[in-house]
């Protein structure tokens, strides 16, 4: 099937808000080119499930392409039009299996070695998308809290290395009320400042009590339960016949009802984030500081949230990846000194990530080496590359990062 043979009759599985968006907009997408059109419809088809933000790209999107004229469009999506498609992709139920689509378009473009023609019209598509209709800007500057190390009576190595010439480093911290006290200025934040999925809390141990419904929190243990049913879905997986794509895909498509997470109650928003920091993530199912970094991560690119603490805590040492799906249960020996590398370069990841998000030259972070006198802060009222040795308390660096601290 082509795009233009399009019915409304081919979106009857697709959620209602997906179902909606997609019927509303059925003579658009009848003019879109098959190598471009089920990429779309694959992030559509999970719009129920989007982070506001996400929503609202979506909605840009077509948006977008709605106001463009006929020669417009065509011009817009002539990369995609160009690309040389099998038989086998047009005869595939792309419309609705999307997901499944994209993975064999995308190994059919690396095996015809048009898979850099195909990077190039995305990156010009999305970069002429975002010029017309930028995203909206935030109504307060983005912060983001890193904490880790209260675990480790030092380190071995330098810390901060990649994050001091971004901002000021700090080598006599005092931590005062310490990680209560961030705790508290996140909350006192999100309630200043509410918005769905504004303010989160990630934390590679158990989170602790917190009564404000304006905060969106996820932990490793606390997810403990899905990472269980997820590794034994592995497993089962992995004793079958089934090849590494599918393994993947079969990953990929695992629903809340799975796992135990289809119950009153549970936001199903959250509830598919949490399946996919499993199912996407590479290591999150074993390591908690991978976890951590990977849920930082995806919290920033997908939810594009105001407010962010992430703490780590110590991982496990190394196993084997037969030993952790057979579900062997054993005592875990932690990485004290592997957990703060861990950590160090997952706060680094992290102010990367900050930095993707529009409004980055107005975003403050702090990472602390928790419970020791260093830190790094990085921001517009903190001067790069370098220095501070003056005791300063976390407290008194909240004000110097956003007046709402």
């Amino acid at each position: 099937m082509l795009p233009s043979q399009l019915t409304a009759r081919q979106f009857q599985s697709y959620p209602p808000q997906a179902r909606e968006v997609a019927t509303h907009s059925l003579d658009l997408l009848r003019q879109m080119p098959l190598a471009f059109l089920p990429l779309l419809l694959r992030e559509l088809i999970v719009y129920d499930w989007k982070f506001p933000a996400e929503q609202n790209e979506l909605d840009r999107q077509i948006q977008y392409l709605n106001g463009l004229s006929p020669q417009q469009r065509t011009q817009a999506l002539a990369g995609f039009a160009a690309l040389q498609l099998s038989s086998e992709l047009e005869e595939m139920p792309w419309c609705e299996q999307p997901a499944r689509f994209s993975e064999k378009l995308s190994a059919e473009l690396w095996a015809t070695h048009q898979i850099d023609s195909f990077r190039k019209s995305a990156e010009q598509y999305v970069h002429a998308f975002n010029a017309a209709i930028p995203e909206p800007a935030l109504s307060l500057p983005r912060v983001a809290f890193v904490l880790f190390g209260s675990w480790a009576d030092r380190s071995a190595s330098p810390l901060f290395r990649k994050l001091r010439p971004h901002g000021v480093y700090f080598t006599n911290v005092k931590g005062g009320s310490g990680y209560a006290g961030l705790m508290g200025a996140l909350s006192e934040r999100a309630r200043r400042h509410p918005q769905p999925y504004g303010h989160w809390q990630i934390d590679g141990n158990t989170l602790p009590a917190e009564d404000n419904p304006q905060l969106t929190r996820v932990s490793y243990d606390g997810l403990f339960s899905l990472r269980a049913a997820l590794l034994d879905k592995m497993r089962r997986l992995g004793e079958s016949d089934a090849g590494p794509e599918a393994i993947h895909s079969a990953l990929v498509a695992t629903v809340p009802a799975e796992v135990g997470l289809e119950k009153p109650g549970n936001d199903p928003v959250l509830s598919r984030f949490s399946i996919s920091l499993f199912t996407e993530g590479s290591g999150t199912q074993i390591f908690s500081t991978t976890f951590v970094q990977w849920a930082a991560r995806e919290a920033l690119r997908r939810a594009r949230p105001a407010t962010l603490l992430a703490r780590f805590s110590p991982r496990q040492s190394e196993e084997s990846a037969d030993a952790a799906l057979a579900g062997l249960r054993h005592q875990p020996v932690y990485d004290s000194e592997g957990s703060l590398v861990d950590a160090d370069m997952g706060a680094y990841y992290t102010w990367l990530n900050l930095q993707r998000l529009p409004g980055a030259e107005k975003s403050s972070f702090l990472a602390w080496f928790e419970s020791h006198n260093e830190a790094v802060a990085v921001g517009p009222a903190f001067p790069p590359g370098t220095h501070s040795s003056e005791v300063v308390e976390i407290s008194s660096l909240l004000p110097r990062m956003d007046s709402s601290l």
